[in-house]
């Protein structure tokens, strides 16, 4: 078991959300947050409704005014320094992502850095906002340019709670938007701390809020808002056509990641070897639980009994465990209601 790490992680973490910067003690109540591994709580963030969420959106409307002026090199600047924060918390950072998602150690702290590699790419562009020029047929000189949409409200998952986050943020941000986050209740603590290294790095508190709470409530609010005029959402395809028709009526600007059904697709002259390692890849990283995640196998029925052998052998020795414990490579599933999908599959 590798405590060092784990301590590592336990010091980043908060028991709290941010209103524009502003601390909102969950003071041990609220929504609790267990590691999936053992069920232990870890913590608790405050269960907040739509006061908070609409003191959330305000603070971001007002920062926007400033923010979106800025010098578009001054955000770049702000995304670089706060990509070293991370880069100087990859430890702690990978070791609190496992407490509260149950993720491998060592591929959480892989998530870290793949998030991190999204705030250096949009630090780059935020210096390359640039529009066009144009003749038109009729000796016309068309100008375009880029500005900033506005506040943005965005809805973050569960299995990638850096990555997923980081991906949202750094376009905004390089764009001159300001944000409102709602993280998943099962990981809201790498939101958390991201965000305080934010702030660390020098973005006005304005400009970003992490909101804690329920779902439904927070994300009515952020969809009937007329101070937020985009949407980004990662997660099931039924949540995202929800939010969707409530942001129908203030016309808000949508992005939606939601669910796959990925296939994985074997012929026969496959090298069988390979493809097996890569079938392993794929269906177990973070326990099966991404969009990209194959959800069913078709193999040509000459190798299938072959590849199903091999297949068995290879997940045999797969190491299952605490995402701190040597050599580990599947950690739990996220929740109980996860685990009953899975039986049901099983027993299907």
């Amino acid at each position: 078991m590798n405590h060092t790490a784990r301590h590592a992680g336990l010091a980043l973490l908060r028991q709290h959300a941010l209103i524009a910067g502003e601390p909102i003690l969950a003071n041990g109540a609220g929504i609790a947050v267990d590691d999936p591994a053992t069920g232990e709580v870890i913590g608790h963030v405050p269960d907040l409704g739509a006061a908070e969420t609409e003191r959330a959106i305000a603070a971001a409307a007002e920062a926007f005014k400033t923010w979106s002026r800025s010098d578009p090199h001054e955000r770049a600047a702000f995304l670089r320094k706060w990509a070293a924060l991370i880069d100087d918390n990859v430890e702690g950072l990978g070791a609190l992502m496992a407490l509260e998602n149950g993720k491998p150690f060592d591929e959480a702290k892989g998530e870290v850095t793949y998030a991190n590699g999204f705030l250096k790419w949009f630090a780059g562009q935020a210096e390359r906002l640039i529009g066009e020029t144009q003749d038109s047929p009729l000796g016309h000189l068309i100008l375009t340019y880029r500005e900033a949409v506005g506040p943005c409200a965005l809805i973050t998952p569960w299995n990638f709670p850096a990555a997923m986050l980081t991906r949202k943020l750094g376009p905004a941000f390089a764009a001159g938007c300001t944000a409102v986050v709602k993280p998943a209740s099962q990981t809201p603590f790498t939101a958390i701390a991201l965000a305080e290294l934010a702030y660390q790095a020098g973005l006005p508190k304005g400009a970003l809020s992490i909101v804690t709470g329920d779902a439904a409530t927070i994300g009515k609010v952020l969809t009937d808002s007329p101070l937020i005029r985009k949407l980004s959402f990662t997660g099931s395809t039924g949540v995202g056509r929800k939010l969707a028709e409530q942001c129908a009526p203030t016309l808000k600007r949508v992005s939606m990641e939601l669910g796959g059904a990925a296939p994985l697709i074997v012929f026969a002259d496959a090298d069988l070897d390979l493809a097996i390692a890569e079938t392993i890849k794929g269906k177990f990283r973070n326990s099966g639980q991404t969009c990209v995640c194959p959800n069913r196998v078709y193999v040509e029925r000459s190798v299938a009994e072959t590849y199903a052998e091999k297949l068995a052998a290879e997940v045999a020795k797969i190491v299952v465990g605490n995402a701190f414990e040597d050599r580990v490579k599947v950690g739990p599933l996220i929740e109980d209601k996860a685990i009953d999908k899975v039986e049901k599959h099983v027993a299907a």
